[in-house]
């Protein structure tokens, strides 16, 4: 543990575990790891991450992989369900009326659409949307993923300051119905948090016999200044 940050070694790599809500930490989790807990949103979820890595970048203890874990919505997949995120975007960003392409940050040179690693076998995979807002019901019509949650992008803009991969897992809470009230969302929690559980240590064993090399070598990592760049449509 650094400063207050708990890192588990799963043979040659060390893990950092994140999540957004004690709602989601259920006990089978609680018996398997310790996880940062950074609160609900993508806000809060990048100055969570960005604080905790700034302090063990100092003491020479980056992490050599993140693993966020927790709930998402779907109407499509079955719930309770965990899968890996193969992707993320961020469906907040919309600046087509300056000519980019919705969820593409301008001068920012990533694409609206960022491959995540999905090392475990016999996981399913689905892609990931992330955002500020709550999606229910017809909302979901607006959105190019099988999955959504409110974290997940932050988490890798900030996990990639630091050249550090991101593993998503999430386990689907709602979706099937609109939702009304909070019980909507945390009645199903304790069914996630034991799928969770099961992906958790099924991940911890592929990491053990293989480390990084079971990540998938094409997902980003370190963003360094060339991220930004200067399109050439507002180039004067």
């Amino acid at each position: 543990m650094s400063g207050g940050v708990t890192l588990y070694r799963c043979g040659p790599t060390s893990v950092l575990c994140v999540m957004a809500a004690p709602a989601e930490y259920g006990a089978a989790l609680r018996a398997r790891i310790q996880p940062l807990m950074t609160g609900i949103g993508p806000v809060e979820a990048a100055v969570s991450l960005t604080a905790a890595l700034a302090r063990l970048e100092a003491a020479g203890e980056l992490p050599d992989a993140i693993v966020s874990l927790g709930s998402c919505g779907s109407r499509d997949l079955e719930h309770a369900a965990v899968c890996q995120a193969s992707s993320v975007g961020y469906r907040d960003m919309d600046a087509s009326p300056l000519g980019f392409e919705k969820g593409v940050t301008p001068l920012l040179n990533l694409p609206a659409v960022i491959p995540l690693p999905c090392p475990i076998p016999g996981v399913p995979m689905a892609r990931l949307s992330t955002g500020g807002d709550v999606i229910s019901g017809a909302a979901y019509d607006r959105i190019d993923a099988e999955m959504v949650d409110m974290e997940t992008y932050a988490l890798l803009r900030s996990a990639q300051t630091f050249g550090v991969p991101l593993i998503a897992l999430r386990g689907v809470s709602d979706g099937k119905s609109e939702l009304t009230k909070l019980e909507d969302w945390t009645s199903t929690l304790h069914h996630v948090d034991a799928s969770l559980a099961d992906a958790w240590d099924r991940l911890v064993a592929v990491l053990q016999e293989r480390g990084l090399d079971a990540l998938d070598p094409a997902a980003p990592t370190l963003q360094d200044p060339a991220c930004f760049s200067r399109p050439e449509s507002l180039t004067p």
